[in-house]
């Protein structure tokens, strides 16, 4: 991600390359992120517990836990695939530029 320098580090105004009536769809864009993060967050938890499980031996914990991971990864796809919806209309809007 590029880092862009403040008005203070430039001595210069910025200009955004944000659209007017953009912000509510980046919003969504970033919350999106967040929540596809969120799960794949915790279904690495559970991935971990399986793992704790099957190395002591206790196979229905572990099942449990690797179904619990699947679930979060699923719902973490659910979010990217909403974002990847919008990032498509946007491209086939411009043209592909």
């Amino acid at each position: 991600m590029k880092k862009e320098k403040s008005k203070k580090q430039t001595g210069k105004e910025e200009k955004s390359n944000i659209e007017p009536g953009e912000m509510e769809t980046l919003k969504k864009t970033i919350e999106n992120q967040k929540q596809a993060a969120a799960h794949h967050a915790e279904a690495a938890k559970h991935n971990m517990d399986a793992v704790k499980h099957y190395e002591a031996g206790d196979r229905e914990k572990a099942a449990r836990s690797t179904l619990f991971a699947h679930g979060h990864h699923a719902i973490a796809g659910q979010f990217l695939n909403d974002d990847a919806k919008h990032h498509a209309q946007t491209l086939k809007e411009t043209n592909y530029k």
